[in-house]
This record gives C-alpha cells, sequence and structure tokens, in this order.
C-alpha cells in the first residue's frame, strides 16, 4: 500500500456556495485518490458534488460564491492550496487538464482549431507559434482528425470532432492527470464509442492517470480501473470495479445498478431509486441517503456513518455494516 503513488490526492474536501438563499453544501469531507496510470470513476446523480470535485482539483471553483472551506488536495504529491495563482495557471494544461461536458462550448468560435491546440502548447512549452503549429497539427492526426483541417473552424466540425479537438487540447502538453466531465453526453452512442476507446488508447500511450466524471456505469465498466460513488458531496462506497459491480455494499449503489434495464429479462420493470437528491441547503443530520433508503433505521437518522473496509481498498459508508464489516441491519419495508 505504503509504495503507491498517487496522481491526485483528496482528504476531507468541503466545498460551499454561499448565496442569498443560503449555503449550499456541495462537497462535505470528500475522499478520494486516483494512482498514477489508473482511471477514477467518479459516479452519481446530477447534483451530488462530481463536477465540483473536478473544478475543485484545478482550483476552478467559482469565487465568489464557492468557498472551500477544508481539506486537502495533492497533485503529485504537492498541496495545491500552499500555490499562488501564477503557479497554478503553470500546472493547468501541464499537469493537470480538463475535458468539459459539452464541446461546443468549449471551443472558440473565431479561432481556428489549430490556433487552439497551439495556443496551449505555446504556453507551457519552449517552442515558437510555427513549432507549436506542427505539434498541433500532429495531435490532430493522433486523435483521428487529417492535420491540414486545423485551418478550419469549430463550426465546420461535427459533435464527435469537436471533442476529439477538446480531447487533443487536454492532451497536448501530456498532463498526468486528466478530468474527464461526462466526455460522451453530447455524442450519440456510435461515436461515444469511438472516443471512449480512443481515449484508452491515449491514456494507455502517455500513461496519463483519469478522473471519469459519469453517471454512466456502462462507461465506468469499459474504462475504469476503481469507481467512487457519490452522494450527497460525500464518496459512499469505494472500491476496484470488481469490488463495487460484484459486491455492491452500499444501497444507493444497489440502487443505481436496480434502476439499469435488465438485458437477460427485457420484461423486468426498472427500480428507480424513490425520492430526489437531498437540498444541499438542508442535508440530513445523519446519512444523507437515509430518507430514500429501503434499509434505513433508527440509527441513520441523526449519526452519520463512518467507514467499513471490505478489503484493503473497498469501503462503504453505511450502518448497516459494522466494523467488522459484519452486515447487522436488514430490510425494514420503508
Amino acid at each position: 500500500m505504503s509504495d503507491k503513488k498517487y496522481a491526485v490526492e483528496i482528504n476531507d474536501l468541503a466545498v460551499e456556495f454561499r448565496t442569498d438563499d443560503g449555503i449550499v453544501k456541495a462537497l462535505n469531507g470528500l475522499d478520494l485518490k486516483i494512482e498514477e496510470g489508473k482511471t477514477l470513476g467518479l459516479v452519481g446523480e446530477t447534483g451530488a458534488g462530481k463536477t465540483t470535485t473536478g473544478l475543485a482539483i484545478l482550483r476552478l471553483v467559482p469565487s465568489p460564491p464557492g468557498v472551500i472551506v477544508g481539506g486537502s488536495i495533492k497533485l503529485n504529491g504537492e498541496d495545491i492550496f500552499s500555490k499562488t495563482e501564477h503557479e497554478m495557471q503553470a500546472l493547468r494544461g501541464k499537469a493537470v487538464s480538463m475535458i468539459f461536458q459539452d464541446p461546443m462550448t468549449s471551443l472558440n468560435p473565431v479561432m481556428t482549431v489549430e490556433e487552439q491546440i497551439a495556443e496551449v502548447i505555446e504556453l507551457h512549452e519552449d517552442v515558437n507559434h510555427k513549432g507549436a503549429i506542427e505539434k498541433a497539427k500532429e495531435m490532430l492526426e493522433m486523435v483521428g482528425i487529417p492535420g491540414e483541417r486545423g485551418t478550419e473552424y469549430p463550426h465546420q466540425f461535427s459533435g464527435g470532432m469537436k471533442q476529439r479537438v477538446v480531447i487533443a487540447i487536454a492532451l497536448a502538453c501530456s498532463p498526468s492527470l486528466l478530468i474527464a466531465d461526462e466526455p460522451t453526453t453530447a455524442l450519440d452512442v456510435t461515436i461515444q464509442a469511438q472516443v471512449l476507446e480512443m481515449m484508452k488508447e491515449l491514456k494507455v500511450k502517455y500513461n496519463t492517470s483519469m478522473l471519469m466524471i459519469t453517471h454512466d456505469l456502462g462507461i465506468v465498466a469499459e474504462i475504469c480501473d476503481t469507481v467512487s460513488v457519490i452522494y450527497g458531496g460525500r464518496v459512499v462506497e469505494h472500491g476496484s470495479l470488481d469490488d463495487v459491480f460484484n459486491n455492491t455494499r452500499h444501497p444507493y449503489t444497489e440502487g443505481l445498478f436496480r434502476s439499469l434495464p435488465n438485458l437477460d429479462n427485457r420484461s423486468e420493470k426498472l427500480k428507480p431509486i424513490k425520492g430526489l437528491m437531498p437540498d444541499p441547503t438542508n442535508l440530513p443530520e445523519g446519512c444523507t441517503f437515509y430518507p430514500r433508503c429501503d434499509y434505513a433505521m433508527e440509527i441513520c437518522k441523526t449519526v452519520k456513518p463512518k467507514k467499513v473496509y471490505r478489503n484493503d481498498e473497498h469501503y462503504v459508508e453505511c450502518h448497516l455494516y459494522d466494523e467488522n464489516n459484519v452486515k447487522v441491519g436488514g430490510l425494514i419495508g420503508k
């Protein structure tokens, strides 16, 4: 365990958005680690805190109203909260890059795509403009776009091609960590599969660590090594792909799997998780999942669950298991 090196380590991270209508508690003691060269899938419903986690790693949580109120983030062993904004600008794009959800809005409509790729290369590498343009063309070729199309503008590309350009920009300076925020949301299924396959190949080529932010468990199964399930701004279950998929512990994770279609029995009805995500301005006192949980017990109302480890990596935050990982709770028919 001690020999492992981590691209990013997040401990007890708390982020709030302070608005006139109240304090939105986006992250509430989040823990997350990504081993070098590995991909972690961060899974949860909309509003769980996935994108805020990615922005916090880049120290781009919009302020105001966003405030990082506690915790620590280490990037390649270095504390990012001790760095100046100038030092962070040097890290963004070089040590860590982010692929945002919508490629349509991620690109500048009045700059050619090669100029946009070259911009990040000139910023972080010791090359002149001509050299940066040449490398930009190489990056386009690498993501499956002919280099000569670099002189074209974003509106001349399809959605899938735009996403490839965004990936080329993110990988242009070979970052050690790539944050992919639902990178295939706007793409059709065929293009989505191509983009995911390309990302897998490039990750291996560059030995890049990746944080894959998604709500799609199929993508997680396809591309990730480890999985963190996030709910109410906390990781409620974490483990290897096999741990989480085949030894599911948390009722929320169980609910996510139950809400997927059963391909073996197509007549079986979906079982969606009842209720809605908790109001982040008024989170439950105990377990945040308590109001929606089929296994809820009296203790869940007032006491926050602690981590219970099944093995060195797989843990769950749930009162259903005691400190020895023995199941103590049961279905009470809520």
